[in-house]
């Protein structure tokens, strides 16, 4: 059985030749393990981790019994200094796959044995080292896609969500904690003539304080887990040469067949601060033919769940009734126009030239790279420029996060209207606890044990 005091040890690099391995060693007997296996120097002295410094690095070898396996640097981590709070040690190694796997087995049968996924920073967490958002927060910078996701993730590392929310917490404990004073002891206690009045002020501030961070979150997670971006167009207008040219590459394939393109086909890609989820989509058009309609019906299932739609135009060709009904479907939701081929010579349509006059208009040519930058000034000024002040707001890019806050919000929401119902303090003391523990959840004070081991298995080895 797997015990929480074992002495663990993974690679924390990720595997394939490289530079430099990283094996990392964390647990009561760590020192003792490395002692084993590690000799200092030139002279390759016997090594002894607890007579020196913590946070200090020492350069010798790796052997197995008489055999030099590697040349390495190994650092030292004393307890309670280190990411888990627990001695840790971690080794430096060639990045040959197999000589850090030829180490991480000789150290396991040192003593160790191989960490489970996350199991180090489960470990920073049960041991106190760091809260369960800022434990998230490690994984999160890991599978940054971009600076927006980075920079929140960054926030969170640094303990600022885990402030913010037992700031709240804070409040609803002192209400709670005065309420069953007071009905635990009324010969010592009284309910002041305003205590409702100061509950219910307190509370809908809290509401409102979360509320902010759930709208800022929404928007925070579509940039940073990718906005989900639909290509739409009547058939033949350039669709694939738009979506090529932003990934500068040939992923769709071009013709001047019109229906080339018969399903959908995604790709993802960084755009300065945002990261699209490009899907090109089938040509909407009227047809008879059975499988290219079954890509014209999912490309309108697309544009439903879209979070931007880059609705494309031939500016060298008339409106069609297709254009009219792609453009009118799409003129609710966020969007872009890109009117393509506007290097040839532009057919006077009053159609066109009435929706190129809007602001979320773009003159594009792949040919003659034209409208790529205005495209991605667009889409930055949609999503990140006017909606996200990453440097001064919190913002959640967590799902578990947004749920749990919305899950207060709830129980914040009865307690105010338990209050104008002239509900007994008893039974505000229900939701208020909710509250209070839905919060506790997202930094992991209140959160049961199959939650906790769920969100480490889906970390890496090594962390």
């Amino acid at each position: 059985m797997l015990q929480e005091h074992d002495t663990i040890a993974a690679i924390a690099t990720s595997m394939g030749n490289s530079g430099i391995h990283i094996i990392r060693i964390s647990g009561l007997d760590s020192f003792d393990v490395i002692s084993r296996v590690f000799k200092k120097g030139k002279k390759c002295i016997d090594f002894h981790p607890e007579k020196y410094d913590s946070h200090t690095i020492h350069y010798g070898f790796i052997y197995d019994g008489d055999m030099c396996i590697d040349e390495v640097l190994v650092s030292v981590f004393k307890s309670p200094n280190s990411f888990t709070s627990e001695n840790t040690v971690e080794v430096n190694c060639h990045g040959g796959s197999y000589v850090v796997q030829r180490i991480l087995e000789l150290i396991i049968n040192k003593g160790a044995r191989l960490a489970m996924p996350g199991e180090f920073s489960k470990r920073a967490f049960l041991n106190g080292r760091i809260d369960l958002t800022q434990a998230e927060a490690v994984m999160n910078i890991i599978n940054s896609k971009n600076e927006i996701s980075l920079n929140a993730s960054i926030k969170q590392i640094k303990g600022d969500v885990k402030n913010v929310i037992s700031s709240i917490r804070n409040v609803i404990l002192t209400h709670i904690a005065n309420i069953e004073a007071t009905l635990d002891d009324p010969e010592h206690y009284s309910f002041d003539d305003d205590f409702l009045n100061i509950l219910g002020t307190d509370v809908n501030k809290i509401i409102e304080d979360i509320n902010v961070i759930c709208n800022n979150s929404k928007n925070g997670i579509i940039v940073s887990e990718g906005i989900k971006t639909v290509i739409v167009g009547k058939p033949n207008v350039g669709k694939s040469s738009l979506m090529n040219y932003i990934l500068k590459d040939d992923k769709a394939i071009v013709t001047n067949i019109p229906g080339t393109t018969r399903d959908v086909i995604e790709y993802s890609v960084n755009l300065a601060n945002v990261t699209l989820n490009l899907v090109d989509t089938a040509g909407i058009h009227d047809t008879s033919d059975m499988i290219e309609q079954l890509g014209i019906d999912r490309t309108k299932e697309y544009i439903e769940n879209a979070d931007l739609i880059l609705c494309v135009f031939d500016m060298s060709d008339f409106s069609s009734e297709d254009d009219v009904k792609i453009y009118n479907s799409i003129v609710d939701k966020n969007h872009l126009c890109i009117f393509n081929k506007c290097d040839l010579e532009k057919c006077d349509d009053s159609f066109y030239l009435d929706i190129i006059n809007n602001d979320n208009s773009i003159m594009f040519s792949a040919k003659e790279k034209i409208g790529y930058d205005e495209l991605v000034n667009q889409i930055n000024n949609m999503f990140y420029n006017n909606v996200l002040d990453i440097e001064n707001e919190i913002f959640i890019t967590n799902v578990r996060h947004m749920e749990l806050l919305n899950n207060a919000i709830h129980s914040l929401s009865c307690v105010i209207e338990n209050i104008d119902a002239f509900a007994t303090e008893d039974i505000l003391t229900i939701d208020l606890l909710d509250a209070y523990n839905y919060l506790g959840e997202i930094i992991g004070e209140t959160i049961d044990d199959d939650v906790v081991d769920k969100i480490f298995s889906d970390f890496c080895m090594g962390k």
